[in-house]
């Protein structure tokens, strides 16, 4: 399917005063992070209207008391994982395009304006952007495969910390599977049918904490068996 015949058009699902965009933010136990992440969209250079979700998974820190401080929507899906997570935020989400992101993600200011450029120029369904990923020297072999192998594979992956999506497409693939590595799962059924592709002149900065935490022998053992398991369930 080429990118004109799929291109899914630019339909607001409730008509008038809908938002562009839909900001969705799975957390459990992330008030050390999330407060930076909702600054920083709060902090978006844009005239697109958006709004922004957060999916809690049950948390007990102040991670729900932070998220209404920023004025978000806030829905609880039990823990039930941070793929259902994801498809519960979009499922309550008005906007067309959805911008799933991490509760350790940050958005640079023209993010939202110049992701809103690039699908519509390339005629895309989905995309991720370049990132940066701090913590420790080592995190950056994570962020060169991020940056440099991702966009190049025959289905690109993109990342659940940073996956800008048209919510028909979305739809229309069923969402994040329930199977582990589902955001690649989810890349790869959306890049079957529709367009995507990165847009390099924009950056977001995420976490590296888990390979702080692991280590990256640990944290490549980490994500490796989990796509094993998701190459077994055939997602």
């Amino acid at each position: 399917m080429t990118a004109s015949e799929s291109t899914v058009g630019s339909d607001s699902p409730n008509g008038l005063g809908a938002p562009v965009a839909s900001f969705v933010i799975p957390a459990r136990n992330e008030a050390d992070y999330l407060r930076g992440t909702l600054s920083s969209i709060a902090a978006l250079d844009t005239a697109y209207e958006y709004e922004v979700i957060v999916v809690d998974g049950g948390s007990t820190d102040g991670t729900v008391d932070i998220a209404r401080d920023y004025d978000t929507t806030v829905v609880s899906d039990g823990g039930a994982g941070i793929g259902a997570a994801r498809t519960l935020g979009a499922e309550h989400a008005d906007g067309e395009w959805l911008a799933f992101i991490d509760a350790d993600t940050r958005v640079r200011a023209n993010y939202l304006t110049a992701m809103l450029g690039v699908v519509e120029a390339n005629g895309l369904a989905g995309a991720s952007s370049a990132c940066r990923i701090t913590g420790p020297l080592r995190a950056k072999l994570m962020e060169a495969t991020i940056n440099h192998v991702f966009p190049r594979l025959e289905y690109p992956i993109l990342p659940g910390f940073n996956c800008f999506v048209h919510r028909r497409a979305f739809h229309d693939v069923g969402g994040f599977p329930d199977v582990a590595n589902e955001d690649t799962a989810f890349s790869r059924r959306l890049a079957r049918s529709y367009p995507t592709g990165y847009c390099s002149q924009v950056l977001v900065e995420s976490s590296g904490r888990r390979i702080a935490e692991s280590g990256l022998t640990g944290t490549l053992w980490h994500y490796g068996r989990l796509d094993l398991e998701r190459v077994r369930t055939r997602s």
